[in-house]
């Protein structure tokens, strides 16, 4: 099991970047991603998968939300994503690779979720290529990389094929939220509880900062295991969040 490099503990984590819609500068884009670098922050981006395989630094499934486009990500390849501009940013900052974002970080620590993929593409395509990146980064002298999900099966690939990587869960109470609705009451319950930590080898979890302490987190964090925590948007929510966790990732506030 890896530890969580000290980087995603000894600075508040930027939830997508260092972003600020008001000032042109937009989620998971390149301008974020190095504003969260240049402030002194740890960085935390998405990652979705282009039709020709490559590793997006995107949230949404879809491209409603930040472009003039429309669809699902995964059905257009990199070259057209690449050139999408981004709804209120300046005209040059459009979809970037996950390539662009380690280079963009540089020595920033960059806190990467796997966003869970429709069942077209399933577990592996994604993560073989971010973990292709992830290497590559790290053998050229890059800031520390790791992991996270809320899909348990995306951090087990990483335990199985790519094990050096730092690798944790995203979670929450399932039963609070309405994305748990169509799950059963066992599998609600088994996410809530980070059923699969061991298992995977995970170092480390992130959790809905709302949803703290539960039994499992406390657990954890008795046994030297971080808990992270999202997303924290001012510093009341900061001060409150940070009893329970080892660090906040935040937006919207300088902490």
């Amino acid at each position: 099991m890896p530890a969580l490099p000290p980087g995603f503990l000894d600075r508040p984590i930027a939830h997508r970047g260092l972003h600020d819609r008001a000032a042109g500068v937009i989620e998971n884009s390149l301008p974020a991603i190095r504003a969260a670098a240049a402030a002194g922050y740890g960085c935390e981006i998405d990652l979705q998968i282009s039709a020709d395989g490559e590793a997006m630094c995107f949230h949404d499934d879809d491209l409603d939300r930040l472009t003039a486009a429309s669809g699902p990500v995964r059905e257009r390849e990199a070259a057209e994503l690449g050139a999408l501009p981004l709804v209120g940013a300046a005209p040059e900052a459009r979809i970037p690779t996950f390539a662009q974002a380690l280079e963009a970080a540089h020595d920033a620590p960059l806190l990467v979720e796997i966003k869970r993929q429709h069942e077209s593409v399933g577990v592996g395509p994604l993560e073989a290529r971010a973990a292709e990146l992830i290497a590559a980064h790290l053998a050229a002298g890059g800031g520390p990389v790791a992991v996270m999900s809320f899909d348990p099966r995306a951090v087990a690939w990483f335990h199985v094929h790519a094990p050096a990587i730092p690798r944790g869960l995203v979670s929450m109470d399932w039963d609070r939220d309405a994305d748990g609705r169509g799950l059963s009451a066992q599998a609600r319950a088994d996410l809530s509880a980070l059923s699969t930590f061991e298992a995977s080898g995970c170092g480390f979890c992130s959790y809905h900062w709302k949803d703290l302490p539960t039994a499992r987190t406390t657990a954890l964090r008795a046994a030297g295991l971080p808990v992270l925590c999202w997303t924290t948007r001012s510093p009341e929510d900061d001060a409150a969040a940070r009893r329970h966790v080892d660090n906040v990732t935040f937006e919207g506030y300088r902490p």
